[in-house]
C-alpha cells in the first residue's frame, strides 16, 4: 500500500530502499515482529554505522547508515501491509531519526576535528531541510487521501489509534514536539501558504527529495568511502541554502 495514489506519485530519490523495504515488510507480514520492532532495528543499524564511522570502517558505516534507511521505510511499510497504523510508530521513527542524526554529525565532527558550531549548523540544516521535504510531502498526502498518520501541523496530541495505548502516544509525541517543534514552526514560518497553494509539480517533488533522510544518508555513505569525510559537513551547510530556492519556486509556481 502507497503513501499516495498512483496519479499523484513522483521520483522519490530519498526512497531508493523501498524496494528493498517492501520484501522485508512481506516476510515479516505473518510474523509475530510488529513495526516497532522494525523501528528498533533501524536504530540498532544506525548506531552500528556510527561505532564503524568512529573505527574508521567506512565500508561497514556505508552499509549500515543505507540499510537503516531500508528499514526506516520497511517500518511503515510493514504498518500498512498489516493495518496497523500507529502514532506510537510515527513518533517513535521521528525521535530515533533525530537523535541518530545527532550521534551521525557528531562522529562525523569527531572523526574531522571540525569546527564543533559548524557541525551544530550543518546538523540544524540537515533538519530544516528534512522538515521543509516532510512539509510538503505531507501536505501532498493529506490532500490526495494518501497516508495519514502524519499530520501537517502536529500541535495537538493525537487520539490513540486502536491497538495502541494514548500515554504512549502522549509520551512520544510530547518529546517529538520537544525536538521538531522548532523545526516546523521555521518551516512553518518561512512558507505559511504552502497547505493553500497549488499542488506541487511532480519535478519540484524529485528535486526536494533529495533532503529526505534516506537521500541525506546515502550522501554521507557516498562521501565517506570516497575519502571525502572533511567535506561532509561543510556540503550540508552549502546545500541548505536550496531551502529558500526551493521555497521561493514554490511561490512563484
Amino acid at each position: 500500500m502507497s503513501k499516495l495514489p498512483k496519479a499523484h506519485k513522483f521520483i522519490d530519490l530519498s526512497d531508493y530502499g523501498r524496494p528493498v523495504a517492501r520484501v522485508i515488510s512481506t516476510a515479516l507480514k505473518d510474523t509475530k515482529y510488529t513495526p516497532v520492532d522494525v523501528t528498533i532495528w533501524f536504530i540498532i543499524s544506525g548506531l552500528i554505522a556510527v561505532a564503524c564511522i568512529l573505527n574508521g570502517y567506512y565500508w561497514f558505516a556505508a552499509f549500515f547508515l543505507i540499510f537503516k534507511s531500508i528499514l526506516d521505510a520497511a517500518d511503515g511499510e510493514l504498518a500498512r501491509i498489516k493495518e496497523t497504523p500507529s502514532y506510537t510508530g510515527r513518533y517513535l521513527d521521528s525521535v530515533a531519526d533525530i537523535i541518530l542524526n545527532a550521534i551521525i554529525f557528531l562522529s562525523l565532527w569527531y572523526i574531522t576535528d571540525a569546527n564543533i558550531w559548524y557541525t551544530i549548523l550543518a546538523f540544524l540544516g540537515i533538519q530544516l531541510q528534512g522538515t521543509l521535504y516532510n512539509y510538503y510531502y505531507v501536505i501532498l498526502r493529506n490532500r490526495f487521501n494518501g497516508d495519514t498518520t502524519s499530520r501537517v501541523f502536529e500541535d495537538k496530541t493525537p487520539i490513540a489509534l486502536k491497538g495502541e495505548k494514548q500515554k504512549n502516544v502522549n509520551v512520544l509525541f510530547g518529546i517529538y514536539k520537544v525536538l521538531y517543534g522548532g523545526f516546523d514552526k521555521t518551516i512553518y514560518f518561512l512558507d505559511q501558504s504552502a497547505s493553500k497553494g497549488k499542488v506541487l509539480p511532480k519535478w519540484l517533488m524529485t528535486a526536494i527529495s533529495t533532503f529526505g533522510l534516506g537521500f541525506q544518508l546515502l550522501i554521507i555513505a557516498i562521501m565517506l568511502v570516497a575519502g571525502l569525510k572533511e567535506f561532509i559537513i561543510p556540503f550540508f551547510i552549502g546545500y541548505s541554502v536550496m531551502i529558500f530556492i526551493f521555497i521561493a519556486i514554490r511561490k512563484l509556481l
